[in-house]
């Protein structure tokens, strides 16, 4: 047996696939212990995982005022990064130094390449590291990193660098922290600026998406592994009787929420999210607080996604990786609205492959244009026939398993 650490820092769409891939250690008998924010608690309890509390929550960051305030800024890159620096410098050496002190006793350490902790936890525990991407990071010439898409027009070579471009911006954000810490709390030399990328150049990694959904670049390295995705099923829940009344009064619903996103003006952008369901004439499920029901809508608190949507007819979200992941498996069309990050990228996807309408970002998000995306998503039959395609086939991957027989192959094994 032996002690796996998965940290898991980010929100709860970057959470839950670790769950999934921490269920399948544990099945095969490793003790897991997951790195992440203390609101998570419940769902690591709940998957039988072990839960070291990080102090920064990147929701709450997020949902603050000066959360707000970095992403509204984001289209300038320097004061982005000035922002980055502004709102991490208070937070991220309490976080490093309760991910050194979660990390003791660990076998093996997983960990995405921001800030390349799985690197420097590495030397410091003398074990093996692997990496995560929940969306396509490896350098290629196929196609941009999702957070550059502008690079696309350099062509390969463009798109190649774009990847190294992301990954230096973020360690050059961090990389005064983490030399600190590296120096003055786990006892090693400071990195370079290059340093990191040579380190982890051969590293395992594990691509927490599906290959049905993102073509695998032929210029990707033996050690790069696309498994699918990595799904967490909540088995133990139970679904309220107001849930259940509702799904059992009408035609199926439409699913619209945008996780830990948030528009400039959330009330307003709650009143056009419910007057375009009620233009298109359509019932809807939205996230919230329950007290703010209507007739035809129906507000819900914590609910499963891989229980919920298969229950309705669409499903309009931010564009996460973990959400599309579960409405694409769900076998349901989808309206992507992506903020920021990544969700361009999947909102792109998810229209390309058939399964949903041209996204609509959030900030052009008005009554008539929702309206009009609703029409298409739920009356437009080649939408739908994608998706139920798009599910069968993810339904049929167990990703978190092929990880795991992964990490087996590289010799890092649970027996």
């Amino acid at each position: 047996m032996r002690t796996v650490v998965i940290f898991a820092g980010g929100s709860r769409g970057d959470v839950q696939p670790c769950l999934a891939l921490g269920r399948a250690l544990v099945r095969r008998g490793d003790t897991v212990r997951v790195l992440a924010s203390d609101r998570y608690q419940p769902l690591i309890a709940e998957a039988g995982l072990d839960l070291h509390t990080l102090p920064v929550d990147p929701a709450e960051i997020i949902e603050s005022a000066e959360g707000q305030e970095l992403l509204a800024g984001r289209r300038n890159p320097v004061a982005f990064i000035r922002g980055m620096d502004r709102v991490m410098r208070p937070r991220i050496m309490p976080m490093l130094e309760a991910t050194r002190t979660g990390a003791q006793g660990a076998d093996l350490v997983l960990a995405p390449t921001f800030s390349f902790l799985g690197v420097h936890l590495s030397q410091y525990l003398q074990v093996p590291h692997a990496v995560i991407h929940f969306q396509p990071s490896q350098p290629t010439k196929a196609f941009p990193h999702p957070m550059a898409p502008a690079a696309r027009m350099l062509g390969g070579l463009g798109n190649r660098l774009s990847f190294g471009a992301v990954d230096l911006g973020s360690w050059m954000v961090c990389r005064g922290f983490v030399n600190a810490w590296r120096r003055e709390s786990l006892g090693l030399p400071e990195l370079s600026l290059s340093a990191p990328f040579r380190q982890v150049r051969h590293a395992p990694v594990l691509c927490a998406f599906s290959p049905t959904v993102v073509t695998r670049p032929a210029d990707w390295g033996p050690n790069v592994h696309v498994t699918g995705f990595w799904h967490h099923d909540r088995r133990l829940w139970k679904p309220p009787r107001r849930l259940l009344a509702f799904l059992a009064d009408g035609p199926p619903p439409v699913y619209v929420g945008f996780g830990s996103m948030q528009t400039g003006d959330p009330a307003a952008t709650d009143t056009v999210v419910r007057t375009a369901l009620r233009r298109a004439n359509l019932r809807g499920v939205l996230p919230g607080d329950p007290a703010t029901s209507e007739d035809d809508i129906l507000v819900v608190g914590d609910t499963p996604h891989d229980w919920l949507f298969p229950r309705t007819a669409a499903v309009v979200h931010h564009g996460g990786a973990g959400t599309t992941a579960s409405a694409l498996r769900a076998g349901r069309p989808s309206l992507v609205c992506p903020f920021f990050g990544d969700q361009p990228y999947w909102a792109a996807r998810v229209h390309e492959l058939g399964a949903g309408p041209p996204p609509l970002p959030a900030r052009d998000l008005t009554v008539p244009a929702l309206a009009q995306r609703l029409h298409a998503l739920t009356r437009h039959a080649p939408y739908a026939e994608a998706a139920r395609r798009l599910g069968r086939a993810l339904e049929a991957e167990a990703g978190a398993d092929r990880a795991r027989r992964v990490l087996d192959r590289y010799g890092v094994r649970t027996r």
